[in-house]
């Protein structure tokens, strides 16, 4: 009987947990901040867990789902095979992840649902970085078009295949609008069936925090490629004000030294920039709960104009110097020709497919299932696949 009791009392206790975690959420968090007990709930039902808020378990889901894993040869800007040291797409999730937590936690934001985020929002990305994506865009253009924000939604939605009771992942419809809804330079998604309202403040810090991921990165990615060189980023605002800063506190430095120390203060001029004037939009719009962040019209976690100008420029220069540069430009070519060929070859004959996507054909079509094979191979799975039927007797 005692036995029993204490059984009980650890149950009790275990399903206390997870609801004194939400509870704790009221006291700590900001009236604005998305509360894991007000979540929206998912598509189908399921018990909660004994001692994780609904957020925290769709973080852990991502984190173990196999498109999570696949990250780690996915392209950023340079293929994996080109150096162990250049970001992949996982290792630009970790760091978008880490940046977004700091904001998060700063503005007192519910932190699980913003790393949740973070980590699922480039689930949906194609090998070969945006080159890859504008191949499939193409290509789908007649049979329901591609975008990889709503192709990581059919990811965590169908994709995935890991819980018997239901397809995909079962996330919260916050986590899934976020997904739905991500908006960067390069994305400007229309997904429709979550209506037209500004996405929650965490969603919109894994945005920003995902630009400040990528340009810093990039800039760093550049100088190790030997492709971008310090005194000819001199042009830009926010590196002559970086070399400046780092210059008077450490002396002059190496060419190796200079480039990490200058983009470690960006990071950080980028980061409190934000959470200063995401805090004034805050109190200006007299922002007092989530639903007021959904009524309104513009985002409210952004930079300040003067920083944004700045930043707008160095991007136009890792554009012209960087994401042009014939070295980078003759990978992404050779993507394109990967990519299509694979489509073109599966599409005229299906029976090179995998069993499980001849199945999922006949449900979803053939182009629409050739597009999910693909969008859903690492780099090197799509290189391995096109030198077998291409070029079976060379190497790439």
């Amino acid at each position: 009987m005692k036995v029993e009791g204490a059984r009980k009392s650890e149950r009790g206790s275990s399903q206390m947990l997870r609801s004194e975690f939400e509870e704790r959420e009221y006291d700590l968090l900001a009236p604005y901040a998305v509360k894991s007990a007000e979540s929206a709930g998912r598509k189908f039902d399921e018990p909660e867990a004994a001692y994780r808020t609904c957020f925290q378990r769709d973080r852990d889901r991502i984190i173990h789902c196999k498109a999570f894993r696949r990250l780690e040869y996915k392209t950023q800007v340079f293929l994996n095979h080109e150096g162990d040291h250049y970001r992949t797409r996982l290792t630009h999730t970790i760091e978008v992840a880490q940046i977004s937590r700091t904001i998060s936690r700063t503005l007192r934001l519910n932190e699980d649902l913003t790393e949740a985020i973070a980590l699922a929002h480039d689930l949906g990305h194609t090998p070969f970085g945006h080159s890859g994506e504008d191949v499939l865009r193409e290509l789908m253009a007649e049979h329901g078009g591609f975008e990889h924000n709503a192709q990581g939604l059919r990811v965590v939605d169908l994709l995935e295949n890991q819980y018997p009771a239901f397809p995909g992942l079962n996330l919260t419809e916050e986590v899934r609008e976020a997904i739905a809804k991500h908006t960067t330079r390069w994305d400007n998604p229309e997904i429709k069936q979550f209506g037209a309202g500004a996405a929650v403040l965490e969603a919109q810090v894994v945005e920003i925090s995902d630009s400040i991921a990528y340009d810093n990165h990039d800039l760093q990615d550049g100088f190790e490629a030997g492709i971008l060189r310090p005194e000819k980023l001199s042009e830009t605002d926010l590196w002559q004000e970086a070399v400046r800063e780092v210059e008077n506190r450490y002396g002059r430095l190496d060419e190796v030294q200079l480039p990490r120390q200058a983009v470690r203060y960006l990071i950080g001029l980028f980061v409190t920039d934000v959470i200063e004037n995401t805090r004034k939009r805050l109190e200006a719009g007299e922002i007092r709960s989530w639903q007021d962040v959904r009524a309104q019209k513009d985002r409210l976690v952004g930079f300040s104009e003067q920083l944004k100008r700045r930043k707008d420029q160095l991007e136009q220069f890792l554009l012209e110097h960087l994401y042009r540069d014939y070295r980078v430009v003759r990978v992404t070519s050779s993507a394109r020709r990967f990519i299509r060929c694979l489509f073109d070859a599966y599409t005229q004959e299906p029976t090179q497919l995998p069993p499980e996507y001849r199945k999922w054909a006949d449900k979803v079509g053939l182009e629409r299932a050739v597009c999910d094979y693909i969008a859903g191979m690492t780099d090197r799975y799509a290189q391995d696949h096109y030198t077998q039927l291409f070029e079976p007797y060379q190497k790439l």
